[in-house]
């Protein structure tokens, strides 16, 4: 079993810290089935893969990536960078990374850590430039979505809202992203995109494979009823 990073250094009450939907998305990507899909997406010699987590948080999953990448990729070379509204998360995500890869024994692959942007999803990323995103969206249904402070800071509760607060079906911001994957993923790219089951997965499947997408459910919480029950979606292009 790969080791946890340790989010101890953590003092800001604005990161969502890490919970059930963290662990079983490292989890997921630690799984037999998933690092070997990975490493066979991509296979040395082809390019470095570039990793994106959107919207970062404590900074866990990227960090469990960047310090564990030659278990879960099959390969070293790679560069990972992360982006979140928060500019609390993108500042104290790197720390985490930078702890992980150190208490790893694989300081090396902190060089390969671009580190957080402070924006808005992944608005800001290049046309067809990532090969692996994870997101673990605010997936929770709610009335309606509080407002992004334009500084990426704010109130402590307004913060920790736009961790977890969803609006519609708990899809208004998961939408917005996978409305852009098309334009962020590489031809080999993948996304792995965390829902719980009130965002109704099954529909959306059936819909991103009628879009041409292919889906596959990576992983799931054990968690047999109710809204809170967890699944991670892995979508590529055939």
């Amino acid at each position: 079993m790969l080791p946890t990073p340790s989010t101890s250094h953590l003092t800001s009450p604005t990161i969502y810290p890490p919970s059930e939907d963290s662990y079983l998305l490292l989890d997921t990507l630690s799984s037999a089935p998933q690092t070997h899909f990975l490493s066979s997406r991509f296979p040395p010699p082809t390019l470095s893969p570039l990793i994106l987590e959107v919207g970062v948080g404590s900074g866990v999953v990227i960090a469990f990536l960047a310090a564990n990448a030659s278990s879960i990729l099959g390969r070293d070379d790679f560069l990972a960078l992360g982006c979140d509204v928060n500019l609390d998360a993108c500042h104290e995500a790197g720390k985490t990374v930078i702890q992980a890869c150190e208490d790893q024994g694989t300081a090396a692959t902190a060089r390969q850590w671009l580190g957080v942007t402070c924006t808005d999803l992944a608005t800001s990323m290049k046309r067809g430039c990532i090969d692996v995103l994870i997101f673990n969206p605010p997936y929770v249904p709610t009335e309606c979505l509080p407002s992004h402070p334009e500084t990426g800071m704010g109130e402590e509760g307004t913060m920790l809202e736009l961790a977890w607060a969803g609006g519609e079906e708990g899809m208004e911001v998961t939408s917005r992203l996978l409305k852009d994957l098309d334009r962020l993923l590489s031809a080999n790219g993948v996304a792995y995109v965390l829902l719980c089951r009130g965002n109704r997965p099954e529909q959306l499947s059936e819909r991103l494979s009628k879009e041409g997408w292919e889906v596959d459910v990576a992983g799931s919480s054990g968690k047999k009823a109710g809204w809170e029950k967890l699944v991670v979606l892995r979508i590529c292009r055939p």
